[in-house]
C-alpha cells in the first residue's frame, strides 16, 4: 500500500490555468495520477487539458468527488485556498507555492485544527516537492522517473536532496514506497513526525529516511518520536554541515536561532536516539543499502 496517495486519489489542481500548474499538471496526468479537473475563480465552465474548470473548490468536489488537491496559487492567495479546499472536504493537500507569509500559515494551522480529528485535512507543504508512490501517483514538481517501487520510505525538508536520494537509490536498485517532501517553511502543515507514523503502519514500508536542515526542532523531534515508536529502522541525514552558526541560509525554514538548531547537533541527537546518520549528501543510498541489508529478508508471501 501507499501512503497519503495511490492510483485511485481523485486530485483537483487549484490554480489550474496557470502556467507552472498547467506544466505540472500535464506531468501528474503522464505519470498515471487521476486529475479529474482544477479550480480557477472565473473561469469555471472551462475545459483545460482536457479537464473541466470550476470556479469554487466546493462545486469542484461536488461534480468530480475529488479528495486531494495540490496548489500552485499565488502566495498572497494561498491560505485562502488551502481553507477553501478544507471546508470542501479535500482530506490531502500538498501546496507547491513558495513565499507564504508565516502569519497566514499560522492562521491556516489554526484553521484546520477546527475540524474533528476524523475530518480533518492533512496538509503538505508549502514551499515543497510534494508527494510521489512510484507507479501509482505523484502530486507534486518531482522528476518522476528517477523514483521506483520498493520498500523504503523518504521524508524530506529539501525538495533537491530527496531527488538525489532517490536518484541514488534508483541506481542501487532500492525503491520508495512513498516519498513525501515536507517543505522547507518554519511553520509547515504536516511535520516529519506525522509522516513517520504512517510509515510505522505500512506494511510495505521496510525502512524510512529522513533528510533534514539546518533550524528549527523538527529533526529533533522525528529523533526522539523514532526512538521510542518505531519498530522500523531510520535513516537520518541533516543538509548544512558547513552553514555558520547564526546565519539565515536560502531556504525559509534554514535560520540558526538556538542550540539544536546546526546540522551537527542535529545530527549528533539523531545518533543519540540510534537512527543511522548518513556521513555526506554523496552516500544517501549506500547507507540506506547498509542499513537494510542488516535487516531479514522478508518472503513474498509476508509482503
Amino acid at each position: 500500500m501507499s501512503i497519503l496517495i495511490d492510483e485511485t486519489t481523485k486530485v483537483l489542481v487549484q490554480g489550474f490555468t496557470g502556467d507552472k500548474a498547467t506544466f505540472h499538471a500535464r506531468e501528474m496526468m503522464a505519470y498515471g495520477t487521476q486529475v479529474v479537473g482544477g479550480v480557477t475563480p472565473g473561469k469555471g465552465g472551462a475545459k483545460h487539458l482536457d479537464r473541466p474548470v470550476f470556479n469554487t473548490v466546493k462545486q469542484a468536489v461536488r461534480e468530480t468527488g475529488a479528495t486531494a488537491s495540490i496548489i500552485f496559487v499565488p502566495a498572497a492567495f494561498c491560505a485562502d485556498s488551502i481553507m477553501e479546499a478544507a471546508d470542501a472536504g479535500i482530506r490531502f493537500i500538498v501546496t507547491i507555492t513558495d513565499g507564504i507569509p508565516a502569519q497566514d500559515m499560522m492562521m491556516v494551522k489554526r484553521y484546520l485544527f477546527r475540524f474533528p480529528r476524523e475530518r480533518r485535512t492533512t496538509l503538505v507543504g508549502p514551499n515543497c516537492a510534494g508527494v510521489i508512490s512510484p507507479g501509482k501517483a505523484m502530486l507534486g514538481i518531482m522528476p518522476g522517473h528517477i523514483y521506483i517501487r520498493g520498500n523504503v520510505g523518504l521524508i524530506t525538508r529539501s525538495g533537491t536532496l530527496g531527488y538525489e536520494a532517490a536518484s541514488q537509490m534508483k541506481d542501487l536498485g532500492i525503491g520508495i514506497t512513498t516519498s513525501v517532501g515536507i517543505g522547507g517553511d518554519p511553520i509547515n502543515g504536516s511535520s516529519f513526525l506525522d509522516h513517520l507514523k504512517l510509515f510505522e503502519q505500512d506494511p510495505e514500508t521496510d525502512a524510512v529516511m529522513i533528510i533534514g536542515e539546518i533550524g528549527g526542532p523538527q529533526e529533533a523531534e522525528a529523533a526522539l518520536f523514532a526512538k521510542e515508536n518505531m519498530s522500523k529502522p531510520v535513516i537520518g541525514y541533516v543538509a548544512g554541515l558547513t552553514a555558520p552558526k547564526g546565519r539565515r541560509m536560502g531556504h525559509a525554514g534554514a535560520i540558526i536561532s538556538a542550540f539544536g538548531d546546526t546540522a551537527a547537533e542535529k545530527a549528533e541527537m539523531m545518533r543519540s536516539a540510534g537512527l543511522t546518520v548518513a556521513a555526506s549528501a554523496a552516500e544517501l543510498g549506500s547507507t540506506v543499502k547498509a542499513t537494510l541489508a542488516t535487516r531479514p529478508q522478508r518472503t513474498t508471501a509476508a509482503r
